[in-house]
């Protein structure tokens, strides 16, 4: 029976009788230790056998539930932490001090049932495995050739974050040397804790400046390059940490450890790297890597590991050098994808577990040790961030940024683990000591994130330009466009609409090409987060992650073959709940006047809608809601099929309701409209009640004998008008403009309430349009021609018309194109003209888009009558 056998890896002490037999010479009795294993012992015989057996007894079951508990715990308290704006590596070592004798271990149950001593063995060697794994990832993450390009300023912070806290830190245990390195070898314990308090966690500054969106500023790439070259340097003292830390090692043994290393790398550089570059030469454009050759580039991560084991440095060495060699580009992001959700979700939180039941909090009981290690601790981060501030004086970098640098640069977390854990195995570190240390830097890197946010405040700069919706612009002018798409499924679309938007030489379109890439905190965002900093096409592509290449690509071909566009590339990589922010602001930067968005569904075989991901429906409400400019939403039915991007003519609808939304509508349809391929029909929608006495204003704009062309842009004070006034002197000039062309047809259709709206709609011609243009907000508020489909939207950031067309319900389906105006507080009407230099710099214009709920009021053209009772438009709100 399985229950009568002896526990796995149960130690016995017994005395044995060896023999020689060779010689016949009897050796003395000895006692030895011997480890008994039973392969019964591994998995349960089930529950219903009726031996009554905890299955907690057996490795397997034990092993599966030590992981499940970790893993939970992890993930709980990274949720837990996650308004804290603190990185994953704090929740992870936070777990393991949680499950350990620390806090949960206390209780006898627990700590034996679920972590017995006899666990140990097992969930330490596959938490070694999965940190072998994972260092290899951290060397894919790097570049080799970022140490060449960073540049003086980055070098140098690096080594001042680097000498400055070894050498204090190296001074101040040397002082205390009585007091704090008492039972350990006093020369090992001085440089590993020098190594120890000198590190900076390259992994998790990365996820620091991508949390609080600095990796792609200045601090940023300064803080992330000498983290590169810090990380570096520390795994070299490290590894001569290592070499010299054996109490019974001799000098020579030490030194040739050191040439072993010193030769592992070299070949590393000069043999693993060619081959690697050979195999990437090999895999064809647009293929990935064979299973073959991921399999064999995984065993290379354990045969590196064993190699630098059999030399004395610690495995992960060898597999972190592997991982730096290997070319950066698409082989790494492969890599990376394979490998990361496992490694990092599954095997490292054991890591840190381990790392946890081996800190002990109520080891630290002498208050003189516990505080001058302390105080060691707090002498070499404050000689680090001096250093920084220093380093940073001398490149005339602000001193709140300076002091901001040295904190990021302070930044512990895996590479700090990992050389504690290295002591304490070599008993270079006792426990009360490895207790402080992880203690004091999980409390250090508590503390980055806030420090950084509330020392550096970028002040937003007060960013002042007129052109913020397509109506205050000529329709012939230069136009600029911030294009976001999420997968490379968006671009046709996008590009279809960019060819009808008519760019020529007279009236050029200059586009942003925005790639918008989800931030999960994965290495493989990381790779896309570095690059989006640099994704202009004065660097090489190689570092930009396939996804995005292709997107570029895309763009960049359109470029070529239009005229009359200028498109540069971008990527941003941001959490969607904060993704709108980073949108707004570049838009602002960039003086946008239109900001295209993908709408969150995309269409079937079958002519549905389906979801592409929840979350960026709430990614297009919110930037609807906080753009700084005129935003549109594209809903792709076919617009970007080839037959209708080949087609010689195109039939475009625009549905007129009046308000702010479909006049910018109309702004951006009479851009189209110069496009000689175009077609348009302009529908306006009227109430019963509509008096023709209200056009009044516009019948002597556009008498027969007026000559359009000599006509000036109107400019039109907005005080006490109504919209429907707004209205008509909008589409009164549209017409004199355009008086006598034949591509635009008008109608005009008189429906009082909503079925009738839907009904004239579906009575149009819709198997000739290809795209219809609606407002987001058509007409006055609560108006009976919209008020019931209100109340049925699906989609609210398409409105009322825009969901209504794109609903299962309307039978033709066509693509849809939603636009919301920019609604300008206290500005004049007239049409700006380009301007010849900078655009001046104003007064931030507050969030203007964000308007008050209206109460319904009639459709009605008196001026008085809708100043008194239009709430939705305010007196001191102009609309165009």
């Amino acid at each position: 029976m399985a229950s009568t056998v002896a526990p796995l890896n149960a130690d016995i002490d017994v005395p044995v009788n060896t023999m020689d037999q060779t010689s016949g010479a009897t050796a003395a009795n000895t006692s030895v230790q011997v480890v008994c294993y039973s392969n019964l012992m591994m998995t349960a015989n089930g529950m219903w056998q009726g031996d009554g057996v905890n299955p907690l007894e057996f490795s397997l079951p034990l092993f599966i539930v030590q992981v499940a508990v970790i893993v939970a715990t992890t993930r709980l308290l990274v949720v837990l932490l996650r308004p804290f704006r603190q990185p994953r590596v704090i929740a992870e070592i936070l777990a393991g001090v949680l499950l350990g004798p620390s806090l949960l271990g206390q209780n006898e149950v627990w700590a034996s049932m679920v972590f017995p001593m006899r666990s140990l063995l097992t969930l330490e060697t596959v938490a070694h495995l999965g940190l072998l794994y994972f260092l290899f990832l951290v060397g894919l993450e790097m570049d080799i050739d970022v140490i060449r390009q960073s540049g003086k300023k980055a070098l140098f912070v690096a080594v001042a974050g680097m000498a400055l806290p070894f050498c204090m830190g190296i001074a101040t245990s040397f002082i205390f040397r009585h007091q704090v390195s008492r039972n350990v070898h006093q020369t090992s314990f001085l440089l590993f804790l020098g190594v120890a308090l000198s590190v900076t966690a390259f992994p998790v500054l990365a996820r620091i400046l991508a949390e609080i969106k600095l990796l792609n500023t200045d601090l940023g790439r300064t803080a992330m390059s000498a983290a590169i070259v810090n990380d570096m340097c520390a795994w070299i003292l490290l590894a001569l940490a290592i070499s010299i830390s054996e109490v019974h090692s001799t000098a020579l043994s030490a030194l040739w450890v050191l040439l072993a290393g010193v030769a592992f790398v070299l070949f590393c550089i000069f043999a693993v790297r060619p081959a690697m570059w050979w195999l990437v030469r090999r895999i064809p454009e647009g293929e990935s890597l064979s299973d073959v050759q991921v399999t064999l580039i995984l065993t290379g991560v354990m045969l590196a590991g064993a190699c630098t084991d059999a030399i004395g440095i610690h495995s992960v060495f060898g597999a972190f050098v592997y991982g730096l060699v290997i070319p950066s580009g698409p082989l790494g992001v492969t890599l990376i994808e394979k490998l990361e959700d496992f490694v990092t979700g599954l095997l490292l939180p054991i890591f840190f577990a381990i790392s946890g039941l081996r800190t002990d909090v109520t080891k630290m009981r002498d208050p003189v040790t516990v505080g001058l290690l302390v105080l060691v601790f707090v002498m070499a981060s404050f000689a680090k961030i001096m250093g920084t501030i220093i380093i940073a004086a001398l490149y005339t970098m602000p001193f709140r940024e300076g002091i901001a640098l040295g904190f990021l640069m302070n930044t512990r977390g895996l590479v700090e683990m990992i050389v504690l854990n290295i002591g304490r195995d070599k008993e270079v570190l006792d426990n009360e000591s490895f207790a402080v240390l992880v203690m004091v830097s999980v409390l250090m890197t508590v503390l980055v994130t806030p420090v950084v946010l509330s020392v550096r405040r970028p002040s937003r700069r007060l960013v002042g330009y007129k052109r913020r919706n397509l109506q205050r612009i000529r329709h012939d002018s230069e136009l600029r466009m911030l294009a976001c798409v999420h997968t490379a499924r968006n671009v046709p679309s996008v590009l279809s609409l960019l060819e009808l938007s008519n760019p020529s030489k007279r009236s050029p379109i200059f586009i942003y090409a925005l790639h918008l890439v989800e931030l999960t905190g994965r290495a493989s965002n990381m790779l896309a987060a570095a690059a989006a900093g640099a994704s202009s096409r004065t660097t090489s592509s190689s570092s930009l992650p396939a996804a995005t290449e292709h997107i570029f690509n895309a763009f960049e071909n359109y470029e070529r073959c239009t005229g009359g566009v200028s498109i540069q590339t971008l990527a941003a990589v941001s959490p969607y709940p904060s993704m709108h922010d980073d949108v707004s602001v570049l838009a602002e930067d960039k003086h946008v006047s239109l900001i295209v968005i993908p709408f969150h569904k995309q269409q079937t075989v079958d002519g549905g809608m389906e979801p592409i991901n929840p979350s960026i429906k709430g990614f297009n409400e919110s930037l609807l809601a906080t753009s700084p400019c005129s935003v549109t939403i594209l809903v792709d039915r076919g617009l970007s099929a080839a037959a209708a991007r080949m087609s010689a003519e195109h039939r475009i609808a625009l549905l007129f309701f009046g308000g702010p939304d479909d006049r910018e509508a109309l702004a951006y349809a009479w851009r189209m409209v110069e496009h000689p391929g175009v077609a348009l029909t302009i529908v306006r929608f009227l109430p019963p009640e509509y008096r023709a006495a209200a056009r009044s204003f516009s019948d002597a704009s556009y008498r027969s004998g007026m000559d359009p062309r000599a006509q000036a842009p109107m400019s039109h004070s907005t005080e006490g008008k109504s919209e429907l006034q707004m209205d008509e002197e909008y589409l009164s000039e549209f017409r004199v403009k355009n008086h006598g062309n034949p591509a635009i047809t008008y109608a005009d259709r008189m429906v009082s309430n909503s079925e009738e709206t839907v009904a004239a709609i579906r009575g149009m011609d819709n198997s000739t349009q290809e795209l219809y243009i609606v407002g987001h907000r058509p007409g006055e508020a609560g108006s009976p021609m919209t008020a019931a489909l209100e109340d049925w939207m699906e989609s609210p950031e398409l409105g009322p018309i825009g969901d209504m067309l794109v609903s299962s319900d309307f039978s033709m389906a066509v693509s849809v194109l939603v636009v919301q105006q920019y609604v300008v507080a206290d500005a004049p009407v007239a049409a700006v003209p380009v301007p010849s230099g900078g655009d001046p710099v104003r007064q931030y214009v507050g969030n203007a888009n964000q308007r008050p709920p209206a109460a319904s009021t009639a459709y009605r053209g008196s001026p008085a009558s809708s100043t008194t009772n239009n709430s939705r438009w305010s007196s001191d709100t102009v609309g165009f």
